[in-house]
Protein backbone atom coordinates (compact mmCIF):
# COMPACT_ATOMS: atom_id res chain seq x y z
CA UNK A 1 0.00 0.00 0.00
CA UNK A 2 1.33 3.41 -0.96
CA UNK A 3 2.06 5.83 1.84
CA UNK A 4 0.71 9.36 1.89
CA UNK A 5 2.77 12.53 1.86
CA UNK A 6 1.79 15.29 4.24
CA UNK A 7 2.44 18.90 4.99
CA UNK A 8 2.53 19.48 8.74
CA UNK A 9 1.66 23.05 9.64
CA UNK A 10 2.26 24.98 12.81
CA UNK A 11 -0.91 26.98 13.62
CA UNK A 12 0.04 30.38 15.07
CA UNK A 13 2.19 32.47 12.77
CA UNK A 14 1.80 29.95 9.95
CA UNK A 15 -1.95 29.64 9.25
CA UNK A 16 -3.33 32.32 11.57
CA UNK A 17 -1.97 35.62 12.86
CA UNK A 18 0.10 34.97 15.99
CA UNK A 19 -1.76 36.09 19.12
CA UNK A 20 0.02 35.22 22.39
CA UNK A 21 -2.00 32.41 24.04
CA UNK A 22 -4.88 32.78 21.61
CA UNK A 23 -7.84 31.78 23.78
CA UNK A 24 -10.98 32.79 21.87
CA UNK A 25 -12.32 31.81 18.43
CA UNK A 26 -12.93 35.55 17.87
CA UNK A 27 -9.16 36.16 17.90
CA UNK A 28 -8.55 33.96 14.84
CA UNK A 29 -7.44 35.78 11.70
CA UNK A 30 -6.15 33.83 8.70
CA UNK A 31 -2.78 34.98 7.41
CA UNK A 32 -2.70 36.30 3.83
CA UNK A 33 -2.21 33.45 1.31
CA UNK A 34 -2.58 30.73 3.97
CA UNK A 35 -5.76 29.23 2.49
CA UNK A 36 -4.36 29.46 -1.04
CA UNK A 37 -1.16 27.66 0.02
CA UNK A 38 -3.20 24.92 1.71
CA UNK A 39 -5.36 24.59 -1.43
CA UNK A 40 -2.28 24.05 -3.63
CA UNK A 41 -0.91 21.39 -1.27
CA UNK A 42 -4.29 19.60 -1.15
CA UNK A 43 -4.68 19.72 -4.96
CA UNK A 44 -1.23 18.14 -5.25
CA UNK A 45 -2.14 15.18 -3.06
CA UNK A 46 -0.71 16.24 0.29
CA UNK A 47 -2.54 15.59 3.52
CA UNK A 48 -2.61 18.82 5.55
CA UNK A 49 -2.17 18.33 9.30
CA UNK A 50 -1.84 21.01 11.97
CA UNK A 51 0.77 20.36 14.68
CA UNK A 52 0.55 22.89 17.52
CA UNK A 53 1.91 23.39 21.03
CA UNK A 54 -0.85 24.77 23.26
CA UNK A 55 0.81 25.37 26.62
CA UNK A 56 -1.94 27.89 27.42
CA UNK A 57 -3.92 24.87 28.64
CA UNK A 58 -1.23 23.85 31.16
CA UNK A 59 -0.79 27.51 32.10
CA UNK A 60 -4.52 27.74 32.93
CA UNK A 61 -5.31 30.41 30.31
CA UNK A 62 -7.96 28.23 28.62
CA UNK A 63 -9.14 24.61 28.65
CA UNK A 64 -9.36 21.86 26.05
CA UNK A 65 -13.05 22.59 25.41
CA UNK A 66 -12.11 26.18 24.48
CA UNK A 67 -9.32 24.89 22.22
CA UNK A 68 -11.85 22.61 20.49
CA UNK A 69 -14.05 25.67 19.78
CA UNK A 70 -11.03 27.56 18.41
CA UNK A 71 -10.15 24.65 16.10
CA UNK A 72 -13.79 24.27 14.94
CA UNK A 73 -13.78 27.96 14.03
CA UNK A 74 -10.45 27.58 12.22
CA UNK A 75 -11.84 24.65 10.19
CA UNK A 76 -14.94 26.71 9.39
CA UNK A 77 -12.88 29.75 8.30
CA UNK A 78 -10.78 27.55 6.02
CA UNK A 79 -13.89 25.85 4.65
CA UNK A 80 -15.26 29.31 3.81
CA UNK A 81 -12.08 29.77 1.74
CA UNK A 82 -12.74 26.43 0.02
CA UNK A 83 -10.09 24.33 1.79
CA UNK A 84 -10.05 21.65 4.44
CA UNK A 85 -7.34 20.34 6.69
CA UNK A 86 -7.15 16.63 7.43
CA UNK A 87 -6.39 16.66 11.15
CA UNK A 88 -5.15 18.70 14.09
CA UNK A 89 -2.74 17.46 16.76
CA UNK A 90 -1.95 19.57 19.80
CA UNK A 91 0.18 19.32 22.92
CA UNK A 92 -1.45 20.81 26.05
CA UNK A 93 1.56 20.13 28.30
CA UNK A 94 4.11 22.45 29.86
CA UNK A 95 6.52 21.64 32.69
CA UNK A 96 5.99 25.05 34.33
CA UNK A 97 2.20 24.83 34.04
CA UNK A 98 -0.25 25.49 36.88
CA UNK A 99 -2.83 22.85 35.89
CA UNK A 100 -1.45 19.68 37.54
CA UNK A 101 -2.69 17.14 34.98
CA UNK A 102 -0.85 18.99 32.18
CA UNK A 103 2.28 19.92 34.15
CA UNK A 104 4.65 17.33 32.76
CA UNK A 105 7.61 16.74 30.50
CA UNK A 106 5.83 14.93 27.67
CA UNK A 107 6.95 13.35 24.40
CA UNK A 108 4.58 15.43 22.27
CA UNK A 109 5.67 19.04 22.86
CA UNK A 110 7.58 20.33 19.84
CA UNK A 111 10.54 20.09 19.18
CA UNK A 112 9.89 16.45 20.15
CA UNK A 113 8.37 14.65 17.16
CA UNK A 114 5.60 12.57 18.80
CA UNK A 115 2.69 14.52 17.26
CA UNK A 116 4.17 14.02 13.78
CA UNK A 117 4.94 10.35 14.48
CA UNK A 118 1.38 9.76 15.74
CA UNK A 119 -0.05 11.49 12.65
CA UNK A 120 2.19 9.40 10.39
CA UNK A 121 0.96 6.20 12.01
CA UNK A 122 -2.71 7.22 11.98
CA UNK A 123 -2.71 8.55 8.39
CA UNK A 124 -0.17 6.17 6.79
CA UNK A 125 2.33 8.96 6.05
CA UNK A 126 5.84 8.66 4.66
CA UNK A 127 7.69 11.25 6.77
CA UNK A 128 10.64 11.36 4.34
CA UNK A 129 8.25 12.65 1.64
CA UNK A 130 6.62 15.14 4.00
CA UNK A 131 7.15 18.76 5.02
CA UNK A 132 7.03 20.60 8.34
CA UNK A 133 6.21 24.29 7.91
CA UNK A 134 6.33 26.73 10.80
CA UNK A 135 7.64 30.04 12.04
CA UNK A 136 9.93 28.96 14.85
CA UNK A 137 13.03 26.97 15.66
CA UNK A 138 10.98 24.35 17.57
CA UNK A 139 8.93 23.75 14.39
CA UNK A 140 12.12 23.23 12.38
CA UNK A 141 13.54 20.87 15.02
CA UNK A 142 10.29 18.89 15.25
CA UNK A 143 10.32 18.42 11.48
CA UNK A 144 13.95 17.31 11.47
CA UNK A 145 13.40 15.00 14.46
CA UNK A 146 10.59 13.30 12.51
CA UNK A 147 12.62 13.04 9.29
CA UNK A 148 10.72 15.73 7.34
CA UNK A 149 11.91 18.60 5.18
CA UNK A 150 11.65 21.78 7.29
CA UNK A 151 10.46 25.11 5.90
CA UNK A 152 10.65 28.28 7.95
CA UNK A 153 8.13 31.04 7.41
CA UNK A 154 9.89 34.31 8.06
CA UNK A 155 7.02 36.48 9.20
CA UNK A 156 8.60 39.08 11.42
CA UNK A 157 8.05 37.06 14.63
CA UNK A 158 10.99 34.84 13.76
CA UNK A 159 14.51 35.60 14.88
CA UNK A 160 16.16 34.32 11.72
CA UNK A 161 19.67 35.23 12.88
CA UNK A 162 19.72 32.23 15.23
CA UNK A 163 22.33 29.87 13.79
CA UNK A 164 20.70 26.79 15.33
CA UNK A 165 17.45 27.45 13.48
CA UNK A 166 19.34 28.23 10.26
CA UNK A 167 21.00 24.81 10.50
CA UNK A 168 17.61 23.15 11.06
CA UNK A 169 15.73 24.57 8.11
CA UNK A 170 15.87 23.45 4.51
CA UNK A 171 14.00 26.44 3.05
CA UNK A 172 12.89 29.93 4.08
CA UNK A 173 9.69 31.43 2.66
CA UNK A 174 7.46 34.41 3.35
CA UNK A 175 4.16 32.48 3.60
CA UNK A 176 2.33 29.20 2.91
CA UNK A 177 1.67 30.12 -0.70
CA UNK A 178 5.39 30.56 -1.42
CA UNK A 179 6.05 27.23 0.34
CA UNK A 180 3.44 25.48 -1.80
CA UNK A 181 4.84 26.96 -5.01
CA UNK A 182 8.31 25.64 -4.06
CA UNK A 183 7.07 22.04 -3.87
CA UNK A 184 4.35 21.96 -6.47
CA UNK A 185 5.49 22.03 -10.03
Amino acid sequence: MNKNKAVFLDRDGTIVVHEPYLSSPDQLKLLPNAAEGIRLFKESGYLVIVITNQSGIARGFFDEERLTLIHKKLMSMLKDEGVEIDDIYYCPHYTEGVVEEYKLDCDCRKPKPKMLLNAAKQHNIDLTQSLMIGDSEVDMQAGKNAGCTSILIRNGCTDSTNTASIAMMDYVVKDLLEAARLFIR
